[in-house]
């Protein structure tokens, strides 16, 4: 007998310490919740074949014909993954920039995109301990504004949107993991809706993310909650993590928040936000501004028109910081492959990668470029 789609997501993501929190199989029925930094399984649902399991980003990802769904051409390669321009950029609006986390572009561009028609509704993460939303204002982006550290199932509150009709142009603000569950969303054949509403994809650099329970006790042994303003960590080589409170600034070694790591993001090999329209990071050295990877066209249009309107100030990106980018990407890739198959035990069995074990291979072995 076939197992239910949700029992099997349970089995081989869930224990198996595989889950990224993405919130993908959640928000689509009453099953699957997320709660404290961990998703539940509250009971058992008979579909043989779910949306939780089609949409999980660690279950059968064939990254070419994601990579086809999502820019309409084969994956070419490179370790940053489709790539139509690199600039450095920032908000010019010094409100935005005061409460950003660096140069405010993504806060800017999601805001202009509403008010300029792209999307009718935005899915952000708000808050220290971080939830999603689905902002209908400027104001409400412009609350979401800051990094944070700890993973969130920001996907849940996308299907919510779509099942609730809060928008029929969505544009979502999401991690590596969150934006390549949104991608094989415009694959899959199920909930075509999701797909059809899904009109903008910000993906944001990430490294790693942080266990919710872990990190709260680690914080609150340092500072009331209520007395965080933000958290930070500054590019290399700083190897700090910078706790601002309303008293001040902690700063501890970034060794002591590593052991909060998730588990899952020991098998990741995407530090960029591949398969987003428009990818966004800290410019590595260059305070106050942004990397930004324009990746689709329509990516390439909202950051011209924003440009253009004078929201958004962009110059080249310094060839050495695409250089250090492509390295870390690359570094990403290779040591994310490794624990694959460390753990899996042989290099054919690529766990949750399907159908392009040779690009991916490819790209293990080729070194920076």
């Amino acid at each position: 007998m076939t197992a239910a789609a949700c029992r099997d997501l349970e089995k081989r993501v869930i224990k198996e310490n595989l889950c990224t929190l993405c919130g993908a199989c959640t928000g689509l029925c009453p099953y699957l919740v997320a709660h404290r930094g961990r998703i539940v399984l509250r009971d058992e649902c008979s579909l043989p074949h779910g949306r939780c399991r089609s949409f999980c980003p660690r279950l059968s990802v064939d990254l070419e014909e994601i990579h086809k769904a999502t820019f309409g051409v084969p994956c070419a390669g490179g370790s940053l993954g489709n790539v139509l321009e690199v600039l450095k950029a920032r908000s010019t609006d010094g409100a935005i920039r005061s409460k950003a986390q660096y140069g405010g572009a993504v806060t800017a561009l999601m805001s202009f995109a509403m008010k300029e028609g792209f999307i009718d509704s935005s899915v952000l993460t708000r808050g220290i301990l971080p939830e999603g939303i689905c902002a209908g204002s400027e104001k409400q982006v412009l609350e979401c504004a800051g990094s944070t550290y700890i993973a969130a199932p920001v996907i849940g509150v996308f299907n919510a949107a779509v099942r609730e009709g809060r928008g029929k142009k969505i544009g979502v603000v999401g991690t590596p993991c969150q934006i390549l569950a949104l991608a094989k969303m415009r694959t899959a054949q199920e909930n075509r809706d999701a797909a059809e509403n899904l009109s903008l994809t910000l993906g944001l650099f990430c490294t790693w993310a942080l266990s919710y329970d872990e990190l709260i006790r680690f914080l609150e042994e340092r500072v009331p909650l209520s007395e965080i303003a933000r958290l930070d960590i500054p590019p290399p080589p700083a190897n700090l993590f910078e706790i601002f409170t309303t008293s001040g600034r902690i700063s501890v070694p970034l060794d002591e928040v590593r052991r909060f790591i998730r588990p899952a993001c020991a098998y990741c090999i995407d530090m960029t936000a591949e398969f987003a329209d428009i990818s966004v990071g800290a410019a590595e050295g260059i305070d106050g501004w942004n990397t930004v990877i324009v990746r689709s066209p329509k990516g390439a249009e909202l950051l011209r028109k924003a440009i253009t309107a004078g929201v958004l100030e962009a110059e080249a990106l310094p060839e050495r910081n695409i250089e250090h980018l492509k390295e870390a990407s690359l570094l990403k890739k290779k040591r994310g492959l490794e624990n694959i198959v460390e753990r899996t035990g042989k290099a054919s069995d690529l766990l949750y990668i399907e159908g392009s074990s040779a690009l991916v291979k490819e790209e293990e072995n080729r070194g920076p470029h």
